[in-house]
């Protein structure tokens, strides 16, 4: 759903490489941006109107793109594919960064724009992160924001508490706070806090920049 620039390119890629693809956009005009050897369906209507979808032939859909420029039209086609029509496969483009956490919280995998492209690229260019965002008066104790490298994907907290020697406290996870367990998993941006003796925060972000060496 759009023919804009990204839905156009996705589209004419997918054709290009042998699928069979349908696009939606309210706008005939929108489908000059198509390849000129696009062999697909162009519909013309609502992306996320029940009628225009079985039009585009969804029911038969392995997958379906919502990338119009509303954000309320993409989650709410997104929601009607997956809900109504079953499509596995569904991903929405969100522009606003809030939304798109708590539209992941509904199961709608979303890709944003400029903020969380530019984090999602800052996060794979740079080494994970550490920082001190409280500390007691003493400096006895402090509490530690920070972002494991991949290579810690998938460990259990309780492992990774084994490992570092320092305690995690709760977790951001997709827009929410959670207190941590012992049986949660780390997963891709996730951000965690330690509860650390002292004040620094080096060897934290050595440890978490290095994937771990574990028994098979």
């Amino acid at each position: 759903m759009g023919c804009g620039r990204v839905g156009a390119r996705l589209a004419s890629t997918l054709d290009a490489a042998g699928h069979s693809v349908a696009v939606i956009d309210q706008d005939s005009k929108a489908f000059s941006r198509l390849s000129p050897d696009f062999s697909g369906r162009r519909v013309t209507g609502v992306g996320m109107d029940r009628d225009c979808l079985r039009q585009a032939n969804i029911k038969d859909a392995y997958a379906f793109a919502a990338v119009s420029s509303g954000d309320n039209s993409n989650i709410i086609a997104a929601r009607v594919a997956r809900e109504v029509f079953h499509v596995e496969h569904v991903v929405a483009r969100i522009y606003d960064p809030t939304r798109a956490y708590l539209y992941e919280r509904l199961g709608i995998p979303t890709v944003a724009s400029v903020q969380r492209t530019a984090e999602s690229v800052l996060r794979r260019m740079l080494p994970p992160d550490a920082s001190l965002i409280w500390s007691h008066p003493t400096g006895a104790v402090g509490l530690v924001n920070a972002t494991p490298s991949p290579g810690w994907y998938g460990l259990s907290f309780q492992l990774i508490e084994e490992l570092t020697g320092s305690r995690i406290v709760f977790t951001s996870r997709l827009g929410s706070i959670r207190t941590a367990s012992p049986d949660l998993v780390v997963q891709e941006h996730d951000q965690l806090y330690f509860a650390i003796n002292g004040t620094q925060t080096t060897a934290l972000r050595d440890q978490l920049s290095n994937p771990p060496k574990t028994e098979e």
